[in-house]
């Protein structure tokens, strides 16, 4: 039986660790893939050396084209221009746009069968050009950011009580942005509900600081953006999806009709990732305050993706 094999497009920070994740978890061979001549090729054979030491034998492959990702399964798209401080996701539309439609167009039309989870910002509108040029069925295609926005929320929260992360269970919604949801309703601390712990002020400032979580590590690096966390997060995806483990998770997925002012967008929503792809969007009750805020951001979203329209994408 062939082993499974995920292409990664983008080879920088985001996309070698992602790459190094999967190559660890061993239940994938791993195409890296990069525009720059020798950079793909060079991590791919340092990521193979680090096999003997790590166990795994999952074969890693760098390249500057698209022959070696033929009959992908995932297809999962890093590559676009970073964040720099001062910069808004909203200013990377442009640029993104046009490399998110490039590397979907070329990555496709090798891997017909492929299942893409879109990685580079803004998000959620790149989801929805790289679902517009793929042709693949909604289930087919994916946005990671709640994951990583509800990894930060846990981690915040950990931190303030001094507990394992473990034990937070969270859940957060919408735009991956200033206007994404944190839901403090639906989020737990060994199955206590997080508001019976935390003062209502103090939960406050950590979901402010989620909302602004990627900005403050751009800040902090001053030359780049966080990888550790969203490469991570990109591969729990991966792995629910080739393992068939039916995770439900926070991704960047089309809304049809369950969630009221989000329908046609890709917006963060639980779903059950498995191995048809996105199997479920999961619905639950929101609180008047949280649908309206997850309302909101779907207008920001929906904002942004009239933005692409406008720029001819």
């Amino acid at each position: 039986m062939s082993r499974k094999k995920i292409t990664v497009i983008g080879a920088g920070n985001v996309g070698a660790t992602t790459a190094q994740r999967l190559a660890e978890k061993d239940f994938c061979d791993v195409v890296l893939v990069d525009i720059v001549e020798g950079m793909p090729q060079g991590k791919a054979l340092d990521l193979m050396q680090s096999g003997p030491v790590c166990g795994f034998d999952a074969k890693v492959t760098g390249a500057n084209g698209y022959e070696d990702t033929a009959g992908s399964d995932i297809i999962v798209i890093t590559s676009g221009l970073p964040r720099k401080p001062g910069m808004s996701r909203d200013d990377l539309l442009k640029v993104n746009a046009g490399i998110v439609k490039d590397v979907t167009l070329k990555s496709v039309s090798k891997s017909p069968g492929a299942m893409v989870i879109v990685v580079s910002n803004p998000l959620d509108a790149m989801t929805y050009v790289a679902h517009k040029y793929s042709k693949l069925p909604e289930s087919k295609v994916m946005g990671m950011a709640g994951i990583l926005d509800s990894a930060r929320f846990r981690t915040f929260i950990a931190m303030e009580l001094q507990v394992s992360v473990n034990d937070i269970t969270a859940f957060v919604l919408g735009g991956h942005g200033d206007t994404m949801v944190p839901s403090t309703r639906y989020t737990t601390v060994a199955g206590i509900p997080v508001e019976d712990i935390i003062p209502r002020a103090k939960l406050d400032a950590i979901v402010e600081r989620t909302r602004k979580g990627g900005g403050e590590i751009v800040a902090l690096l001053k030359t780049g953006s966080a990888y550790y966390a969203p490469s991570s997060a990109a591969v729990q995806m991966c792995e629910s999806i080739l393992l068939d483990r039916k995770m439900i998770l926070p991704c960047a997925v089309l809304s049809q009709g369950k969630y009221h002012g989000c329908d046609g967008l890709f917006v963060g929503l639980p779903a059950k990732l498995g191995a048809n792809g996105v199997e479920e969007v999961v619905s639950f009750k929101l609180s008047e305050a949280e649908s309206a805020a997850l309302k909101m951001s779907a207008d920001a979203v929906r904002e942004l993706c009239g933005a692409v329209d406008r720029l001819g994408f």
